[in-house]
């Protein structure tokens, strides 16, 4: 019998980015690819992203947090469940702060309201070797990539920016527009993307304020990114199309963004919702050992 059967869980979402939070501090416990795209296919644990919370490795930090996308790869970041997981630690304590760990770094988490969390994302990364790309580009605001003839290509030139993951960001006229199911497919995959990469599609609409929509590496279309948000708001700025603050409009759900000019860090504020609270039925797992 898998390990994770019987075990509880939460299912949430931050912004329509579907979540499932997994408490396995105390164990030794750790979840295969297999058993997160079981969860995954289970109807009352469907998830974008699995947040595994595990023992801190660091003093001062409250947990260490591994993230498996459903198709059972890792992720590097996840912003959106990383405020699911704050509330997690959060909920019924008077505090109004955690600081979670990942392989790609810290993050201080802080509540602004009983469902409101602002994750600090750290900097953005922006070198072509960060990001990373397979080929050197001295100027990564917009990279010599199109979809669609060359003399007419529906979308082209893409900034890309690291954000724990590496995120192709697509400035269009028309956000919705763009058939990201069958597109982003091929440009996760994209020879440039060694390590695949989130595909968005970017709509400026002032100063202030855009539309994302985004395809996700190994989860596909989601309703909210937040790791993308962050990419976009740091590529737009870097472009001069918006300030470095900014609201990102997608289909789950608004998202702040700061990218703070003291530290170069990039803020991000949004909300969390707890759907349910599950124990994994061991029968999900009978295929996976």
């Amino acid at each position: 019998m898998s390990p994770l059967a019987q075990r509880p869980f939460l299912k949430m979402n931050g912004a329509g980015n579907e979540i499932v939070v997994l408490d396995l501090r105390g164990t030794d416990v750790e979840v295969t690819p297999d058993e997160a795209r079981a969860i995954a296919a289970a109807p009352g644990s469907r998830f974008d992203q699995l947040m595994v919370l595990h023992d801190p490795k660091t003093p001062g930090t409250d947990a260490f947090m591994r993230i498996r996308n459903n198709d059972g790869s890792l992720s590097g970041a996840c912003g959106n469940g990383t405020r699911c997981v704050a509330w997690t630690l959060l909920r019924g304590t008077a505090r109004d702060a955690c600081m979670l760990e990942t392989d790609a770094g810290l993050l201080p988490c802080r509540r602004e309201s009983e469902f409101g969390f602002t994750v600090d994302m750290g900097a953005p990364r922006l070198r072509w070797d960060e990001i990373p790309l397979s080929e050197e580009f001295a100027d990564t605001r917009g990279i010599e990539l199109h979809v669609g003839p060359a003399d007419r290509p529906v979308m082209h030139t893409p900034a890309v920016v690291n954000m724990g993951n590496p995120h192709a960001i697509f400035f269009v006229g028309d956000a919705e527009a763009i058939d990201l199911a069958r597109i982003g497919p091929m440009l996760e995959h994209h020879p440039l993307f060694p390590e695949r990469a989130n595909i968005s599609v970017a709509q400026v609409l002032d100063k202030e304020s855009m539309i994302l929509r985004v395809w996700e590496r190994g989860a596909g279309l989601t309703l909210a990114c937040g790791s993308a948000a962050c990419a976009a708001a740091v590529a737009s700025a870097r472009r001069r199309l918006t300030g470095r603050s900014v609201r990102v409009s997608l289909p789950g759900g608004d998202l702040l963004i700061l990218w703070r000019t003291s530290d170069d860090h990039v803020l991000m504020t949004g909300p969390v919702e707890l759907e349910h609270e599950g124990v994994f039925a061991p029968e999900i797992f009978e295929r996976t050992a």
